[in-house]
């Protein structure tokens, strides 16, 4: 197995890994760029003078300010919870396409809302708009991640998945900089400050668009009975037919599912609640999914991202161009290292390996930062030059260090095993449990963050290193890998009866043993579908 090879459930045709899924994945996968271009921007464009002079920020107590910036950042976490709540029914009713454009659409009002806030108006509509915003990215973040593992090859589904982090990443860069391009180069007015919110609108109406040239999810469809819509989707973005006996596999394999689902806990709405109180295999991945999204928000990043001239200032970095060219540093990194993860990683490394480690390498530089901050004091021993000390740019160092650790890791991992963990019938509720739990770390994380570290001082960088060291206890008791394993042989993976450090192994054994037979009783009795793809033979229902 070599770095780039690719670990097949079955003899994969060469068609299947085509130009089609990846672009209705990047479609969706737009919703995070998004995301990424907030939790990037708005720390920055608060902290810059022409916002502050607009607003008269003079007027506010120190405390009094703090609490207004946690305020306008936090509402977007508050609105995104509740609309990672509110997908279900959308995805449920609507569908994952029309879902997304629905919470598309809501965030353009969000972000059109915001523009019209100035001096005279107050803060309002920052804060009205915030919300909306935050309601349509949770939504698409329930959506996104299930719509693309409900179309990608097993192979291929992380990195399918992963174009999701990936999104949040260009949106990250482009934040990052937007900020530092309109400090250095526009005077302090009020273009300065509202240009960074208005580029929001732009991803947001690239995906509104998009939206409209792509398929719905098969998947879905067939939960609604739309069984020829199903199929056609299907061979559209397999670029196979019918009858390809890669095809024949993959339908019995979601008819399979799905009988099994409709007979045991049903695929109606109020179905997968009954099945989240009643069916401990399902409980249990409810209650990791959740868990991944509190390991995640709490090992720092969003208190970076959302205040990182604070960070930088922590080290020793002055002035608010400095600090925002460093932040624009800290973006690319970011950047770069997820591509490494999407082509590379995700696929093949796997996803329990990959937390683990990223875990022990980003909790030893955090550490190292936090002893450097405690040892050094740089708030309160500036050097004279103003520039860091050879202290200070170790210490820098090891941040960047920490960024190329988490990023391949817990950035986007936790996302990739939440859109792929759960069965068809409850994957919508599912996701939205995770997201929302997400959204309210997150939330949690950016209201409490500025006052955290004016109180903890360097104490905080200890306090999440801490919780990293933590969280590689939980993924190698409780966390099956999942790569490579369909979306419907996850009940497999997590039999109560499989330990999860070797579940993996055992499972993609037996998918392979039961290939080999499928493909025998298939090629021995010239099996194969109608043009509606509805007439199945007995023989097919028995494989």
């Amino acid at each position: 197995m070599g770095l780039l090879t690719l670990q097949e459930d079955r003899p994969t045709p060469s068609a299947v890994y085509n130009w089609r899924v990846y672009a209705c994945a990047a479609v969706a996968a737009f919703c995070a760029v998004m995301i990424g271009y907030d939790s990037a921007f708005i720390g920055g464009t608060l902290a810059l003078t022409s916002f502050k002079n607009e607003f008269n920020w003079k007027q506010y107590s120190t405390d009094e300010a703090n609490l207004i910036t946690e305020n306008i950042v936090s509402l977007y976490q508050a609105g995104a919870f509740f609309g990672a709540l509110g997908a279900y029914a959308a995805g449920h009713y609507l569908g994952r396409k029309k879902g997304l454009q629905l919470f598309s659409g809501i965030f353009i009002l969000g972000a059109g809302l915001m523009l019209g806030a100035n001096g005279n108006r107050g803060l309002g509509l920052i804060y009205a708009g915030r919300v909306l915003a935050g309601v349509g990215v949770g939504g698409a973040s329930n959506l996104t991640p299930i719509y693309i593992s409900e179309l990608s090859p097993p192979a291929i589904r992380g990195r399918l998945v992963g174009l999701y982090e990936m999104g949040w990443q260009i949106g990250g860069v482009v934040g990052f900089w937007i900020n530092y391009g309109v400090s250095t180069t526009m005077p302090a007015s009020h273009k300065q400050w509202i240009i960074p919110f208005a580029i929001q609108l732009v991803p947001a109406g690239l995906m509104f668009i998009g939206l409209f040239f792509i398929k719905e999810s098969p998947r879905w469809l067939m939960t609604r009975n739309r069984r020829t819509q199903a199929l056609a989707n299907l061979c559209w973005i397999r670029m196979l037919p019918e009858e390809d006996l890669y095809m024949l596999e993959e339908v019995s394999a979601i008819d399979a599912a799905l009988e099994l689902q409709q007979s045991t806990v049903g695929l109606g709405f109020w179905q997968p609640f009954k099945a989240l109180w009643n069916d401990r295999k399902v409980t249990y991945r409810f209650f990791l999914g959740c868990s991944l999204f509190f390991w995640q928000n709490t090992s720092g990043i969003n208190a970076i991202n959302y205040y990182s001239p604070t960070v930088f200032k922590s080290i020793g970095v002055t002035g608010t161009n400095t600090s925002l060219l460093t932040t624009g540093i800290f973006g690319v990194i970011k950047a770069v290292v997820t591509l490494i993860w999407l082509f590379f990683l995700i696929d093949n490394l796997g996803r329990r390996n990959l937390l683990m480690y990223g875990a022990f390498g980003g909790a030893i530089c955090l550490y190292y930062v936090g002893a450097y901050i405690k040892i050094a004091d740089p708030a309160n021993h500036p050097t004279s030059d103003g520039k860091l000390s050879s202290g200070g740019i170790s210490a820098m160092a090891f941040f960047y260090l920490w960024t190329m650790f988490y990023t391949p890791s817990w950035n986007g991992t936790p996302w990739v095993y939440n859109s792929e963990m759960f069965p068809q019938n409850v994957r919508t509720l599912g996701q939205a449990f995770a997201a929302s739990s997400n959204w309210l770390f997150n939330f949690l994380v950016a209201r409490f963050t500025a006052q955290m570290f004016t109180s903890m001082k360097y104490g905080v960088y200890f306090f999440f290193a801490s919780l990293m060291l933590c969280s590689i206890v939980f993924v190698f008791f409780l966390l099956p890998e999942t790569k490579g394993i369909p979306l419907e042989s996850m009940d497999r993976l997590f039999s109560k009866d499989l330990q999860p450090r070797k579940a993996h192994k055992i499972v993609m054994r037996e998918l392979k043993e039961d290939e080999e037979v499928f493909r025998h009783n298939v090629e021995g009795s010239g099996l194969g579908l109608s043009k509606d793809g509805v007439e199945k033979s007995a023989h097919l229902e028995e494989v």
